[in-house]
């Protein structure tokens, strides 16, 4: 296969981040989209360069110069749209997180996947931020073996969506899957073990608070903690809060084991930082042995080109090079189904123990 023809399922800011990373493979190109909302279909077919606007899912599944499909749609339509692409017309899936909000969707899902022939990506692309990978490659080594790790982001509230879905729990599946997701997968990956306890302490403090959708008010939450218990004996953290779009780095990573500590610094989308402070931040890489004592301070910049294709640190492209290559029959699959399915159980532990007070066991 030399280029892989794309249907784009919804048409939002996320899937335009997602059509401007794909127009830069060179074996890569979005032939067929859709959206319900007509002006956004159109809008997202022209910045692929004039794909073809399906009038239904239907539709964008039985259109013939197609190869893969990317969901990009709300929280909550990602199961049933998954079911329709396995029932009509099964092909490779690059699916955005979080991959359901319905606990009893893990069963479904996995018995739906069971025998299915193509690759299955859930798009965690925390992994791929240039800083966070080059954490990833070296903390083992850094580090001596993780026993603590800490995760802060601090941000800016939840951006408009259409329908205003993201401001709601049952939409969304809460604030501790749909946001933090990324999170967990980042907590598994680095640890290389599995979770067995999670203990959250969050809510909703000032975001969204006076606003109203059909005389309802958004429930999402805006801040909070969260104490993961792993199997060997390790433990993770992390700190949200996104009323905090002062910062200088958006995320912040600290992995510390018996050897020392090495962080990664990454700044937040450019298009949010002030231009009177001048350019923004660089991510940074930082390895703290003990002895000797460091610091050691590496500067990791992102290609241009790949900050002004989206808002996410370069890694929507490096994450769509590497499912474009798996749909070419290039590599495997780097973050599986049941990769996207332990993130989500993680953030739903997370929402039930903030929920309830008390410790979630896996």
């Amino acid at each position: 296969m030399d280029t892989v023809n794309y249907g784009l399922i919804g048409c939002g800011m996320m899937a335009r981040e997602h059509i401007s990373n794909i127009n830069l493979l060179p074996q890569g190109r979005v032939s067929v989209v859709y959206d319900p909302v007509p002006e956004l279909a159109e809008a997202a077919a022209t910045l692929a360069g004039d794909a073809h606007v399906a009038a239904s899912l239907q539709d964008l599944l039985a259109y013939p110069t197609l190869d893969a499909v990317v969901i990009v749609s709300p929280n909550y339509l990602h199961v049933p749209q998954l079911q329709q692409i396995a029932a009509t017309r099964p092909m490779p899936i690059l699916c955005e997180k979080p991959l359901y909000t319905d606990p009893a969707d893990a069963a479904v899902l996995e018995k739906l996947f069971a025998d299915y022939p193509h690759p299955v990506w859930v798009a965690m692309e925390y992994r791929y931020m240039p800083p966070v990978a080059a954490l990833i490659a070296q903390a083992e080594h850094a580090t001596g073996g993780v026993k603590m790790l800490t995760i802060r982001e601090h941000r800016f509230p939840f951006l408009p969506k259409v329908g205003d879905w993201n401001r709601f729990n049952a939409k969304t599946g809460g604030t501790l899957v749909e946001k933090c997701c990324h999170f967990f997968d980042l907590m598994r990956l680095i640890m290389q073990d599995e979770p067995i306890r999670v203990m959250a302490s969050a809510g909703q403090t000032l975001n969204h608070m006076d606003e109203s959708y059909d005389g309802m008010t958004p429930d999402i939450w805006d801040n909070g903690y969260v104490i993961v218990d792993f199997a060997n004996g390790a433990r993770a953290m992390l700190e949200l809060c996104m009323f905090a779009e002062g910062s200088k780095y958006q995320e912040e990573i600290s992995a510390v084991g018996p050897n020392g500590k090495i962080e990664a610094l990454v700044p937040g989308p450019g298009r949010f930082w002030p231009q009177l402070l001048g350019d923004p931040p660089v991510p940074q890489l930082i390895i703290s042995p003990r002895a000797p004592k460091g610091p050691f301070v590496s500067e990791i910049p992102v290609d241009p080109t790949l900050l002004a294709a989206g808002d996410h640190n370069g890694s929507t492209f490096y994450q769509h090079q590497r499912f474009n290559a798996v749909v070419r029959g290039e590599g495997a699959v780097e973050v599986t189904l049941a990769d996207g399915a332990k993130a989500v159980a993680m953030g739903m532990a997370a929402q039930e123990s903030a929920r309830t007070g008390q410790a979630v066991s896996l």
